[in-house]
C-alpha cells in the first residue's frame, strides 16, 4: 500500500465519523482509531521493507518545539504552509553528521527534500510541492509530528 493511499483512507476514516477501521491485505495489515479529538491514529504491522535510510544516533537532549501562535503568520496571506503528510519523526538533517536539508532564508523548487519523517522505522523524504524561500521552521529536528501539523512557512514570491 502506497504513503497516498494511506493518506487517503486516514483522511477518509477523520470525515466518516468512525472510531476504528481495520484493513487486511496480503502482508499489510492497518488498523486506524480515531480519538474524541478527531485525530486518527494509524497502527500498522511491521512489514520487511528494504531500509532507505539509516540515522544512527539522536541528540538525548530534549527538545522545544516553537510555541509561536500560528495567526501572527496568516496575517501576511501570500505565505504557504507546508504540512506533515504523516504522523512520526521529524529531522531536518539525512544523519546526525550531515548538514540540515533547507535553512530559513533557502530558497526552494518544487521538488526540493525539505526535511525527513521517520514512520514505523522508514524513513520518507518530504518533498516541497511549491517554490519560493522559507521563511519560517516550525518544528525543531528529532520531535514529533502529527498528520497535518505545520512544518514550514515559504514565501512564494
Amino acid at each position: 500500500m502506497k504513503l497516498k493511499e494511506i493518506q487517503n483512507l486516514i483522511k477518509f476514516v477523520a470525515r466518516s465519523g468512525a472510531s476504528e477501521v481495520s484493513l487486511e491485505m496480503e502482508d499489510v495489515k492497518i488498523t486506524i482509531k480515531t480519538s474524541d479529538s478527531s485525530t486518527p491514529i494509524v497502527v500498522q504491522e511491521p512489514i520487511v521493507v528494504p531500509q532507505q535510510q539509516v540515522i544512527t544516533s539522536a541528540p538525548s537532549t530534549p527538545q522545544v518545539v516553537d510555541s509561536t501562535p500560528e495567526s501572527s503568520f496568516e496575517e501576511d496571506s501570500n505565505l504557504i504552509t507546508i504540512k506533515s503528510p504523516i504522523i512520526g519523526t521529524f529531522y531536518r538533517k539525512p544523519s546526525p553528521d550531515k548538514p540540515s536539508f533547507v535553512e530559513v532564508g533557502d530558497v526552494i523548487s518544487e521538488g526540493s527534500v525539505l526535511c525527513v519523517i521517520e514512520a514505523m522505522k522508514l524513513f520518507n523524504d518530504i518533498e516541497s510541492e511549491v517554490s519560493g524561500k522559507i521563511v519560517k521552521i516550525l518544528v525543531d529536528d528529532t520531535s514529533p509530528v502529527e498528520f497535518d501539523q505545520p512544518l514550514f512557512l515559504v514565501d512564494p514570491s
